[in-house]
């Protein structure tokens, strides 16, 4: 099994204008590194919750199609495409009437439709899932703890960029980890 972003989100849950007043900063010195920050804070937080927060584009790739496919970093919000390497070895796409989403559960399960069956596969790699996770398109849609937590991870990078010093340890904020618990997915 393997999982790939195919496309990163096209906004981020904090703006620039938001990690500058958490920051205290009123200048533009800075700002280019800031705005990477933002997106280095919000991977952490994806990959410690396993979970996609902004709408996500992702490929799941197995050899061969388990009962039920269970679809990495959630909210899954559609699937793009189901398909196949046949036992002819030629690449075929499921009709979604073959299939079933549940996308209320976490993690999303795709599972065979009523009276339909996997199909037999050939080679590695032979079953390709593209789907869209997230908790929406925009910022609004992240709920605030987690973007609370964002905003502090990305302080705490932005004050070690700026003390340069070896004698300040990073301490872990394990209040502040607390905060993306109850959205975190343990995977399977």
């Amino acid at each position: 099994m393997a999982i790939k972003r195919l496309s990163n989100p096209s906004t981020e849950p904090i703006t620039l204008a938001e990690a500058k007043r958490h920051l205290r900063i009123d200048n533009s010195d800075d700002d280019d590194y800031i705005t990477s920050l933002i997106e280095v804070a919000r991977r952490a937080a994806e990959d410690r919750m396993e979970r996609t927060l902004i709408t996500t584009t992702w490929k799941l790739t197995l050899d061969q199609f388990p009962d039920a496919i269970i679809l990495p970093m959630p909210r899954i919000q559609a699937i793009s495409s189901v398909i196949y390497n046949n036992q002819s070895n030629q690449q075929v796409a499921l009709a979604n009437t073959d299939w079933f989403l549940d996308a209320d559960s976490e993690p999303g399960w795709l599972v065979p439709a009523i009276n339909k069956s996997w199909p037999l596969t050939l080679g590695i790699n032979a079953v390709a899932v593209t789907y869209t996770a997230g908790y929406g398109d925009t910022a609004a849609s992240v709920p605030a703890p987690i973007k609370q937590w964002i905003l502090l991870a990305m302080g705490d990078l932005y004050d070690q960029f700026r003390s340069l010093s070896a004698e300040k340890p990073v301490v872990p904020q394990n209040f502040a980890d607390a905060l993306l618990d109850p959205y975190r997915f343990f995977g399977i």
